[in-house]
Parts: structure tokens; sequence; C-alpha cells
């Protein structure tokens, strides 16, 4: 099993190279679908995480609506338990199947609960937000697979240097927010200055690139015959990145709309 070149600079699926590489040989034989990961898989299981992402975010907007101080205690909790999971998963692929899944219901609740406090000051904001995010979702997967953007090992060292420069600006944000009061401009949609909302396309631009790159990843994954629960590893990392994109698209849209 080749696995050179298998790289990702999405945070959640960047352990799969050295956890493909602790596996050791896969039997070059084994072709059957239902022992080794597969596109369509990949796809499928995708879809379900995106479901639940999507129920579980109906109900927690419904709920801020009702009940604004719950929705909001919801909110967060989905915000802190996602990166509690997300790490989780990240590092421990085997659990990736429930965790992915319990993952989803605590990004549901994230998303839901933000999505009703943008839908209520900016309304039809959600449904752009959508829109474009499944437009540029597609639009990257087309640019992949005709090979206008090619996944060369210096595209992948330039997004992956940009991801963990993000990674950290957010990392310090939450700790200047939660842990000294601190107001981040670049979070605040009211009267947005051309530098966060410059800020803002960038970070959109990146996080569409990472999709790029986990479109490559599950290919590769695919050839390389991986065992089958990388399909639900991999369907992680996609739903993280598309979830990424989407509310980086809210708060860019959002600004524009002020």
């Amino acid at each position: 099993m080749n696995l050179k070149g298998m790289k990702t600079s999405n945070p959640a699926m960047a352990q799969m190279d050295q956890q493909a590489m602790s596996l050791g040989p896969v039997d070059e034989f084994i072709v059957d679908d239902s022992q080794r990961m597969t596109v369509d898989g990949t796809i499928n299981k995708t879809g379900i995480l995106m479901l639940i992402v999507v129920a579980v975010g109906a109900w927690a907007w419904q709920t801020m609506l009702n009940d604004p101080g719950l929705g909001r205690t919801l909110m967060l909790t989905g915000m802190f338990g996602g990166i509690v999971v997300g790490l989780v998963v990240a590092f421990k692929p085997n659990f990736a199947p429930a965790g992915s899944m319990i993952y989803a219901a605590l990004q549901g609740l994230f998303v839901g609960g933000l999505s009703a406090m943008f839908e209520a000051r900016y309304p039809g904001l959600v449904m752009q937000a959508v829109g474009l995010t499944v437009a540029v979702m597609f639009s990257m997967l087309f640019c992949y697979r005709t090979g206008l953007i090619k996944v060369t090992e210096t595209f992948k060292k330039v997004i992956i240097f940009a991801t963990m420069g993000i990674a950290l600006f957010y990392v310090i944000s939450l700790i200047a927010s939660f842990g000294f009061g601190a107001q981040v401009s670049y979070f605040q949609t009211e009267n947005a200055s051309l530098m966060s909302i410059g800020m803002s396309v960038v970070i959109c631009a990146v996080a569409a690139l990472n999709l790029v790159l986990d479109f490559d990843f599950i290919e590769r994954g695919s050839e390389n015959n991986m065992p089958k629960h990388f399909e639900w590893y991999g369907a992680f990392g996609l739903m993280v990145t598309i979830v990424w994109l989407y509310i980086e698209l809210l708060r860019l849209l959002a600004k524009l709309r002020d």
C-alpha cells in the first residue's frame, strides 16, 4: 500500500496518515467493499452525518426562538462539546463510527443556534449561506476532478500552514473572549471594517481549498484499500470542513449585509 503523498490540512483528517502507516501493509487482493474504504461509502456516511447536523440543528433553531436562554446554553454546549469530541475522533479513528455521529449532533446544536441568531438579525441570510456553501463545495469538486486545481506538495503545505494559523487565531480569540472578556472585532458583524471583511474572505477561501485536499485524501484512501471504518473517519473530516465553511460564509454575508 503506497501512502506517500497522503496528507491533508484538515485537522480532523491529518491523523489518518499516521494511523494508516501504523497499520502496516494491507492485503492488495482485498477487493470486497465490505472490508475496505470506498469513495461511495464515504459519501454515504457524509450524507448521514449531515442529516444529523440538519435534524439537530432544526431543533436547536426552534429552541433558540422559543427559549433564547436555553438555546444559547445548547449552542455553547455544542461548540465546546464538539471541540472535545472532535479531538478524540481525530486521534482515535477506531472511535469514528460512533464519535462522528456524536460530533455531528453537537455541531447541530451549535450551528442551529448560531443560524437562528443570524437569521433573526438578517432575514434570509441562512438560506444564502447554505446555497453558497453547496455551490462552493461542488465548484471545488469540479476543480479537483477536472484538474483545474492540482494537489501538489507545495499546495498542501501552503493550505496546511494557513489552516494552522487560522486555528491558532481561533484558540487565542476564544481564550481572550471567554477568559478575559475581550471583544474580538473579527467575530463582530456590526460595522465591520474592510480588514475584517478581508479576513473573512481569506478564511473562506482557505476553508474552500481544504475541501480539495479532503476530496484528494478520501480518493487516495480508497485507492490504498484502507479499512472500512476509515469511511466514517473521512466523512467526519469532510463534515468538519463543510460546517466550518458554512459558518465562515454566514459571518461574511452578515458583515456585507450590515
